[in-house]
């Protein structure tokens, strides 16, 4: 009974600790959990932190366009997003995914990369304890430092910007910025630096979004960003 409770307590200690180092995100550099992977394996990892004010403003819209466009008006947990993926696969139909910008940095903090019940029933209520504790271009920011951006450890937008097009996040262009979302969630088999068809098809499909109505209203609503 006795190693019955510990093993409990060891678990529940598990399951709360991102629940109580989220709050301390609200400053910092946080790496991922695949960053923190490679490194302990010995596997090459690029990250320079780059602050949101920094990266040209082209990539955050050309990012939210590509994978949460309705990242300024949920909490955590895109719903209707979610069932259309769901009706999808249902159907057969190969879908970008439901998930929201804040299960991807949930997922890539705390949790692992492979699909499973398990990880998504953890996935859900973290994501909407971020949402509710960071503000969101913090998450955002966040994000744009963690998500892998090229095919040999490239993290975030300083990285994959110096491998795709060897200069900085801050001045990229709104069609390098649309490339560069193009590639998530797959910087190995898509590449920013030499495009192919399906990625150029994506990246102006990006840059069109990022300047619809409804992401225009999102970012004059949202001062932050």
């Amino acid at each position: 009974m006795r190693i019955a409770r510990n093993l409990l307590l060891i678990l529940l200690v598990v399951l709360l600790l991102p629940y109580l180092l989220t709050p301390l995100y609200r400053t910092g550099h946080p790496v991922s959990m695949l960053m923190a992977w490679r490194w302990l394996t010995g596997a090459p990892v690029s990250r320079q932190w780059i602050d949101f004010n920094a990266i040209s403003p082209a990539l955050p819209r050309s990012v939210v366009a590509a994978e949460d466009a309705k990242f300024c008006g949920h909490h955590g947990i895109d719903w209707g997003a979610l069932r259309d993926a769901i009706d999808d696969a249902e159907d057969g139909e190969v879908t970008r995914g439901g998930s929201t910008i804040t299960q991807q940095v949930a997922k890539n903090l705390f949790l692992w990369q492979s699909r499973s019940v398990v990880r998504k029933a953890l996935e859900f209520p973290l994501a909407m304890w971020i949402d509710l504790v960071l503000p969101k271009q913090r998450i955002l920011e966040i994000y744009l430092n963690i998500a892998e951006l090229g095919p040999t450890g490239q993290f975030g937008a300083q990285a994959g910007s110096t491998y795709a097009f060897g200069h900085p996040a801050s001045a990229l262009s709104p069609r390098e910025a649309a490339l560069l979302a193009a590639i998530l969630p797959n910087p190995v088999r898509r590449s920013a630096r030499n495009p192919g068809p399906g990625v150029r098809r994506l990246a102006g499909t990006y840059m069109a979004r990022a300047q619809a109505l409804g992401l225009q209203r999102c970012w004059s609503e949202n001062r932050a960003f």
